[in-house]
């Protein structure tokens, strides 16, 4: 299911209620992967109650079962109140998005970044966790620790960007580009992570890659990032 065929659904599911369907993340930015890529949207409706729900669920679980994540669901007064929480996400879209039905409603939001670094450590840190967690769970088969790489990548990629907020106004939308800039200011090497890259786009097979070593170098080099972020983060409250 194209993103253009998704509004049409929830055009016809809420004729009304619809204000504004956005495009973000990978596609919005050009980095889009084909296939081994999602298609991300933010939409926006007159109200968020249960008839609204049942009605958008149909287009919905076509759109998921299509291997794209659930849209993200706001009201427009909700989506200007969620911007002191959600200052990575919603400065990414706000940033790089493509309206595709009704108004634009991101453009012009206020986001306070006063509790961007506080956010930046805390996902940081959780995915962190969780990829450890994860870990555990594929018992070190290769194909499932590679599986477990490529899946969490893009997450990772994004927190890196965020991070770059840290020490420049102005960010690559490309998450590698974004994270070249970041290497230039916290002592990592990437390389790593253009290797899971690609492992995730197919032109590198994992029976080709030591991946218990891979894997050990992603977390050591994860770990690296954060630790350099969390230093920056306390040296400057």
């Amino acid at each position: 299911m194209t993103p253009e065929k998704l509004v049409e659904e929830l055009k016809q599911a809420c004729p009304r209620g619809l204000k504004s369907v956005v495009l973000y993340g990978s596609a919005a930015a050009g980095d889009h992967s084909g296939k081994q890529s999602d298609y991300n949207v933010l939409v926006v409706t007159k109200d968020l109650g249960i008839d609204t729900l049942n009605a958008l669920s149909k287009a919905a679980s076509a759109w998921s079962k299509a291997g794209n994540p659930a849209p993200m669901l706001f009201t427009e007064e909700r989506l200007a109140q969620a911007t002191d929480v959600f200052p990575i996400e919603l400065l990414d879209i706000r940033e790089c998005h493509k309206v595709l039905h009704g108004a634009d409603l991101v453009a012009g939001l206020e986001i306070d970044t006063k509790n961007l670094r506080l956010e930046i450590e805390h996902e940081l840190r959780g995915q962190l966790i969780r990829l450890r967690q994860s870990y555990l769970l594929t018992q070190g088969k290769p194909k499932a620790v590679a599986e477990l790489m490529t899946q969490s990548l893009s997450t990772f990629l994004v927190l890196f960007r965020a991070s770059l907020r840290l020490f420049e106004d102005q960010v690559p939308q490309k998450k590698f580009s974004a994270l070249e800039k970041l290497a230039t200011h916290l002592e990592f090497d990437g390389t790593v992570f253009q290797i899971v890259q690609d492992l995730k786009k197919g032109t590198q097979k994992a029976k080709d890659v030591a991946v218990g070593e891979l894997f050990n170098t992603y977390l050591k080099t994860i770990e690296c990032v954060i630790d350099a972020v969390d230093t920056y983060i306390h040296k400057g409250d």
